[in-house]
């Protein structure tokens, strides 16, 4: 069996326990609220990261080009970088999935060529969801200086 095969057998279970590691980054509280329905309008965070991690382990299984791995991350990355998870721990999960497919793929053999290209592939995931997270913090950075000229604005006109 070939490395995309392998990587297709192993989807559900990879995304079930990459969802966890994800969950497990979480206050336990949170993290059971977050597990709990798949509903977008009750759960909107918990749909988010599960339905992100699918979209994204099936890019990264297909190699796709960086800027179709960005657009798959986004949504991950952009809710860690609101709740202000310090860099390494918002971009962290990316890493967990290194540990599962080591795990996973063990009784599949891989050649030194082909686990090469699955850690080559978690780095530049990883790398890619640094620059994502860089932008959102960025653009939160860019929200609250706009907000505070605003405000002194407001004050000086009306204060």
């Amino acid at each position: 069996m070939g490395l995309n095969e392998a990587l297709a057998a192993k989807r559900g279970v990879v995304l079930e326990r990459w969802f966890q590691a994800v969950l497990a980054t979480y206050p336990e509280e949170t993290a059971r609220f977050l597990a709990g329905g798949a509903d977008p309008f009750a759960n909107p965070v918990g749909h988010t990261v599960r339905e992100g991690l699918g979209r994204l382990y099936d890019r990264f299984v297909a190699d796709v080009p960086t800027s179709e791995l960005s657009a798959a991350i986004d949504g991950i990355v952009r809710i860690r970088a609101v709740q202000e998870f310090a860099p390494s721990a918002a971009v962290g999960f990316v890493y967990t999935l290194r540990k599962i497919l080591r795990e996973e793929l063990a009784d599949a053999a891989l050649d030194p060529a082909g686990q090469a290209v699955l850690e080559n592939g978690v780095d530049r995931l990883a790398l890619v969801a640094f620059d994502v997270y860089m932008q959102c913090r960025e653009k939160i950075f860019e929200i609250r200086v706009r907000e505070i000229r605003e405000s002194q604005l407001l004050a000086a006109r009306f204060g």
